[in-house]
């Protein structure tokens, strides 16, 4: 074997004044390690300090009963210069006042007694190099630590700064005349003070964003924001789920869990869809936010938090309260502050920047580039009323990126749904618009005609054959209507 494979293996030094011993120690370790042999303390010495100089030595492996010095005496000096070595005690007597002393001043990490195992003496003497290994590893990681702290600090100073604009009020998209502005205004003036706060709106609004802005605007804004659904579970997983358990709380209960109260500590813990709760569990809620405890399932120990609490509800609580639905003193409770999110048909100034928004996340998502949409497309987008609010602005704009196969996003690529909705009408009933049209029959159905042909040719793309075979008409009477009705695009 070439020395510089031997260089490769760990080092051992063998301190023992019996050569035949030194033999058989050789022999059993020789295939995995680098063997270094000595017959005395001295001896050992001036190995350790020639070898020493390369940082190759890592175990060093010593007889107790030596002429002139003892195995723990050299082990003490070798721990004064050289404290990284792992220190290995070989002897035949198992003296308890011997041991100790080794362990408290010499550190010895292993005694061995005589006669020894070939394997067991292997088998530790590998652990001993892993152990040395580790020592390494964790001081190297350690000033890599003191040095990069500073690095450290600042990065994590900067992704904080990044999540706030992303968000606080900053991610809250609206235009300068939004409704959203005094809901805005309102986080602004609330956030810094640790008050319960009850956000309302209708489903798909952005309550959630609402009380991450509230989080990030407050001085918990380095803590955690957790969140839970509470009416995705019934109360029974529902408790276990906020308050945690122990093994063996139930059947499943395999391991230790942390509730969400725990998780959000000194945070802030968002409760959405509370309206959706029973009277029962109501009454564990409220406990926990009056006294600011808990007890986890199967646990006979109170748990202490420090947590905000914010609720989200699309339900009238106040109509709750009034039929016993909904608990009054928990009601008071959780909306020392109300914030009403206005839905989306009343914010259609802000259409424009949230699907601008919604659209860089979506190429994101999907892997696709987009420069934005047509003129015609986002004309239709701002004339739906979205009764799903952002959640189906989302979806939208993510079917539309999914299927489009041009630079811009075009209104042929929307749901007919959106397409065949006039300006200002709701599309829950098909027919409902077409009740308040206005005039006598001949300008209703000259309006009811003009919203067919529209929504034909931008959703087959103005192709006029093929709109004038879908609608009946030839070529020349489908181009007459739509001049007719300045619909002929430019």
């Amino acid at each position: 074997m070439s020395q510089s494979t031997l260089r490769r293996l760990p080092a051992v030094l063998i301190v023992d004044d019996e050569v035949r011993s030194q033999e058989a120690l050789r022999r059993t370790l020789e295939e995995d390690f680098e063997v270094h042999c000595a017959s005395s303390a001295a001896e050992g010495m001036e190995i350790l300090e020639k070898e020493q100089s390369t940082a190759s030595l890592r175990i060093v492996l010593c007889d107790q009963r030596m002429p002139g010095t003892t195995g723990v005496q050299f082990l003490k000096e070798v721990r004064l210069r050289w404290p990284d070595i792992v220190r290995i005690i070989l002897s035949g007597y198992t003296d308890a006042e011997d041991i100790i002393t080794g362990v408290n001043e010499a550190g010895i990490w292993q005694y061995l007694l005589k006669p020894w195992q070939p394997d067991q003496l292997l088998l530790t003497l590998q652990r001993a190099a892993e152990v040395w290994r580790l020592q390494q590893e964790n001081q190297r990681l350690s000033l890599d630590l003191r040095t990069a702290e500073p690095v450290l600090k600042r990065r994590v100073e900067s992704k904080f700064d990044k999540a706030k604009h992303a968000f606080g009020l900053a991610g809250l998209i609206r235009a300068p005349a939004s409704p959203l502005n005094g809901v805005c205004d309102l986080i602004g003036r609330i956030a810094p003070f640790d008050l319960s706060v009850m956000v309302t709106g209708e489903s798909g609004t952005g309550k959630e964003m609402v009380a991450r802005a509230i989080h990030y605007e407050s001085r918990r804004a380095a803590k955690p924001f957790i969140t839970e659904n509470c009416g995705a579970l019934p109360d029974t997983l529902l408790e276990s789920e906020l308050f945690g358990y122990k093994r063996g709380a139930f059947t499943g209960a395999v391991e230790d869990r942390i509730g969400r109260f725990q998780q959000a500590d000194g945070g802030t813990l968002f409760l959405d869809e509370i309206g959706e709760t029973s009277p029962a569990f109501q009454v564990k809620l409220l406990r926990v936010l009056q006294e600011g405890e808990f007890r986890p399932l199967g646990s006979n120990r109170q748990v202490t938090v420090d947590v905000r609490v914010i609720a989200a509800t699309n339900r009238n609580l106040e109509e709750g309260v009034r039929s016993g639905r909904f608990r009054e003193d928990l009601y008071y409770r959780l909306a020392t502050i109300a914030l009403h999110v206005p839905p989306l048909r009343e914010r259609a100034m802000d259409i424009p920047l949230l699907a601008r928004r919604l659209l860089d996340s979506s190429c994101q998502a999907l892997g696709k580039a987009v420069d934005g949409f047509t003129n015609e497309a986002l004309a239709c987008i701002v004339a739906y009323r979205w009764p799903g609010n952002v959640r189906e602005l989302q979806n939208e704009i993510l079917r539309m990126v999914a299927l489009s196969d041009s630079p811009k996003l075009g209104a042929d690529l929307l749901s007919p749904r959106v397409l065949r909705t006039p300006v200002g009408e709701s599309p829950g009933d098909d027919m409902a618009w077409a009740a308040n049209l206005t005039g006598g029959l001949k300008e209703r159905m000259d309006q009811l005609e003009m919203q067919v042909l529209k929504e034909a040719m931008i959703r087959l793309r103005w192709n006029k054959s093929q709109a004038a075979r879908e609608l009946g008409l030839s070529r020349v009477g489908l181009r007459a209507k739509l001049v007719r009705y300045g619909l002929e695009p430019s």
